[in-house]
This record gives structure tokens, C-alpha cells and sequence, in this order.
């Protein structure tokens, strides 16, 4: 069943001063509908200048929190996520992730919201043994999944594909692959791979590959997915598949550098990357570098929007576009010198 935004209608964002969220609230100011975006006390709200849009403070683990957000709301998009490869502590990706997932919907479910675009993610698919782009047919088991990141977005999804069948939750889910592009405050782990690659700090780079998408058109594809999508369905809304060392060399050449030509095994990293750790669960910061991304490092991490392409019209852009967007916008924003 097609559905469609209409000026007035009260739509709540979460995440929504993030990288991903932002975009899909700017997407939707668009279309002339009100947004409501849920945001945590300690998120930057620099996403948000200049931008018509009702910020209320609230967290995913605080089930008041949400039921004062979706009050008087039509519509959802669940965007927010802790989207990290590595925690201090493993279990807070896993309460973020699937429990403030699951305690969301049943909060929408019983505030009576219309119509759910849920931000899932690649991740829940598998590519282990592929020989092609990968496809929504292609599903995770939880236990399969490296990395507490992957897990929880497995497990999330498949709590909301249960509520869809058992508790008629009106949701569509969205699988976006790597988005890269203008207003990655934070910034996400690809960020800081443009980043660091724009500075000139890697100098050599494993053999793997991952699908990249404009942000922009990952978010366009959140609003065809809300007009045209089936519920209980998913699309994963991706663009070019390309390998680390072609992007690593879009972005030299972007920043003026020399690409890395050096291609390292992965074996002698492993060390590198407990050392990395070690020191992360000192500093707090996360490491560049983890175990748990060289063990996803094995495999070609590309995917097919054919589905979306299909049903939804979904399209995107060159990658190119992403590179050289986010690197005018880091640089805007003082990241690069």
C-alpha cells in the first residue's frame, strides 16, 4: 500500500542530528511536512542550523523519553543507531540497537503511528560464499554475524520483521550500504577512512571492497521507501561497488595526494589490531583499525539496489560525488586543513 506525505503531518526523526538522520530530516522540510527529531542531550546540533524542525531531547534506552516524542505523531523514521565497530563495553551497541529499537516500536505501536520507515542496514545480510552482489534475500543469522555492530542490527531487524508479522507494525525497512557525503559530524567509521585518507595517513590498504552511496540519495530513498514500499519489506538503498583502494584513490586524488599502492596481508594487522584495542579501552577513543573489521575485511562487501531500483525508483549518483562532497565539507567545517 502506497502512502504519501502530506503539508501538516507530524513526522518524528531519530538520529535525526546525525549523518543519515539529518539528511532524511532535510528530505522531509522538503516536502512540507513538520519534523519532530528525537536527539540525545550530548548530540552536536550543528546539523540542525538554520532548519525548521521541533528538536526534542530523549534517548532510545529511555522508554518515557520516547513516549513524550511520538505524542501527536503521524509517521516514523527510525534512523539512530549506534553505529560503531568498537565499544568499551560491547553490550551498550546491543541495548541501543535492539532493545531502544524494540521499545520504539512498541511505543509507536501504542501511540497508533501510521506508517514506519526503519533504518536497518547491510550488515544484516550475508556475503560470506557470495559470487555476485548481494541481494535482500541473502539473511544473516545473528549467530553468523562478526562484530557486536553487526549482531545488534541483525537482531533488531529481526525483532521488527517478528512485530510486522505477530503485532501489524506498519514498517518498512531500509538496508543502506556505506553512505559518504556532506554533514558527517560525528564522524562515522568511513568519515574517518575519507579523512584520513585526505591527510595523507594511509599509506597502504587491505584487499576487500564495500558499496558506497551519496548520504543524499540513501535519504531520498528513506522517503520513496515511506510513499512506495510494501510493508514487511526490505530494499537495500546502496550505489557503486568499488574496492578500498579505488576509493582510497578518489580521495587522494580529490585532496591532492598520492594514492597508496601498497596492498598489506592481513595477517601480520591481527597484532596491530589487538595493540589498537588495548590502547582504545585506555584512550576511549575507537581504534582505527579492529579486529573485528579485518575479520569483515576477507570478504568483497558489495550489494545490489535492484530491488529498490525496481519498485521503488530508487537511484544514486556517482560515488565520486559522495568523495568530493564530504571532503568540501569536512574542510568547510574545519576538519581539513
Amino acid at each position: 500500500m502506497s502512502a504519501s506525505l502530506q503539508p501538516g503531518d507530524l513526522v518524528l526523526v531519530t538520529g535525526g542530528s546525525g549523518f543519515l538522520g539529518s539528511s532524511v530530516v532535510r528530505m522531509l522540510i522538503g516536502r512540507g511536512v513538520k519534523v519532530r527529531a528525537l536527539v540525545r542531550s550530548t548530540s552536536p546540533r550543528d546539523n540542525f542550523r538554520d532548519l525548521d524542525c521541533e528538536t526534542v531531547v530523549g534517548d532510545l534506552t529511555d522508554r518515557e523519553s520516547l513516549r513524550a516524542a511520538l505524542r501527536d505523531v503521524r509517521y516514523l523514521f527510525h534512523v539512530a543507531a549506534d553505529y560503531r565497530f568498537w565499544a568499551r563495553d560491547p553490550s551498550v551497541i546491543l541495548r541501543v540497537n535492539v532493545d531502544g529499537t524494540t521499545g520504539l516500536m512498541r511505543e509507536a505501536l501504542a501511540a497508533g503511528v501510521e506508517r514506519i520507515v526503519y533504518t536497518s542496514s547491510v550488515a544484516t545480510l550475508k556475503i560470506a560464499g557470495a559470487t555476485a552482489p548481494v541481494d535482500e534475500t541473502a539473511l544473516l543469522a545473528p549467530h553468523e554475524a562478526v562484530g557486536a555492530y553487526k549482531r545488534s542490527k541483525t537482531l533488531a531487524e529481526r525483532a521488527v520483521e517478528e512485530m510486522i508479522r505477530r503485532q501489524g507494525l506498519p514498517a518498512v525497512i531500509v538496508n543502506p550500504t556505506t553512505p559518504i557525503g556532506p554533514r558527517d559530524i560525528k564522524p562515522t567509521p568511513t568519515g574517518r577512512i575519507l579523512l584520513d585518507g585526505a591527510r595523507g595517513r594511509i599509506p597502504a590498504f587491505v584487499d576487500t571492497g564495500l558499496n558506497f552511496a551519496h548520504v543524499d540519495d540513501i535519504a531520498h530513498g528513506h522517503l520513496l521507501a515511506f510513499e512506495r514500499g510494501r510493508i514487511g519489506e526490505r530494499y537495500i538503498l546502496g550505489g557503486e561497488n568499488l574496492s578500498l583502494q579505488e576509493l582510497l584513490g578518489a580521495v587522494a586524488k580529490v585532496a591532492g595526494r598520492r594514492a597508496p599502492r601498497v596492498r598489506l596481508p592481513r595477517r601480520p594487522l591481527y597484532p596491530l589490531a589487538f595493540g589498537a584495542q588495548a590502547i582504545a579501552r585506555f584512550t576511549g577513543r575507537e581504534p582505527l583499525l579492529t579486529v573485528d573489521s579485518l575479520h569483515m575485511s576477507r570478504y568483497k562487501m558489495y550489494f545490489t539496489s535492484a530491488k529498490a531500483q525496481r519498485e521503488l525508483g530508487y537511484r544514486s549518483r556517482s560515488y565520486m560525488e559522495g568523495v568530493v562532497d564530504a571532503l568540501a565539507w569536512f574542510r568547510k567545517a574545519g576538519y581539513l586543513r
